[in-house]
């Protein structure tokens, strides 16, 4: 579990295919002080597992479902990674629940620059748009933001976008402050609300069953 607070920026130093997997390493003098093999790593929101490590660095394997679902798939070496440690029991919960199970990627729109803060639009995907509200909580690249605008819900599904608005902190802090349109960021949304679209699904096709169940009374 983490918070989408970012400890350091990590740097990529191999990315080594094996079968449909890569074994990733990234350099976090940080993030590695304190880690042991087995140790859980968030690597711009993607929940890695700590299979080796040096004084600065450590390695962990990215299987094929990741690489598809995220935009590690494209990480290369020399690529800036955003590093958080897994949260203690007791830490302060300072941006909001993160698991580091990747929902999807989004694109870059646009940005559009105010007075040392910035404004980013993304496009949202079809599959995510109901998980996604106004002044609610996303990770990407697993920094913890809250939306600050979204589309309206007659916009066309491939058309729709989500906004949020980075503080000089965040734009210094973490890979967010790299990124110009047409990039990609790794999206997590609010873990409530995935359960919530699961319950409402699960009960819809529940009333649906019991429907088509219920017997019919012939007319007399």
């Amino acid at each position: 579990m983490f918070t989408g607070i970012i400890e350091e920026l990590g740097t990529v130093t191999a990315v080594e295919q094996h079968g449909d997997s890569v074994a990733l390493t990234v350099r976090g003098p940080l993030v590695v002080a304190d880690a042991s093999h087995g140790d859980s790593i968030a690597t711009s929101g993607v929940c890695l597992t700590v299979v080796e490590q040096t004084p600065d660095t450590f390695t962990a394997f990215v299987m094929k479902q990741t690489l598809d679902m995220s935009a590690h798939g494209a990480l290369v070496v020399g690529d800036t990674l955003n590093l958080e440690r897994a949260a203690s029991v007791g830490d302060r919960l300072g941006g909001h629940i993160v698991q580091g199970h990747v929902d999807g990627t989004a694109t870059v729109l646009e940005t559009a620059d105010g007075d040392g803060w910035r404004r980013v639009r993304f496009s949202l995907a079809p599959e995510l748009s109901p998980l996604v509200v106004d002044k609610g909580s996303i990770a990407l690249d697993g920094v913890s933001l809250t939306v600050s605008a979204v589309s309206s819900e007659d916009t066309p599904p491939e058309a729709a976008w989500f906004e949020v608005s980075l503080i000089p902190e965040t734009l210094e802090a973490t890979t967010l402050g790299l990124r110009v349109p047409g990039d990609r960021v790794n999206v997590e949304t609010d873990v409530l609300a995935r359960h919530v679209r699961r319950m409402l699904r699960l009960d819809a096709a529940a009333s649906a069953a019991g429907a088509a169940a219920a017997p019919v009374l012939e007319a007399r």
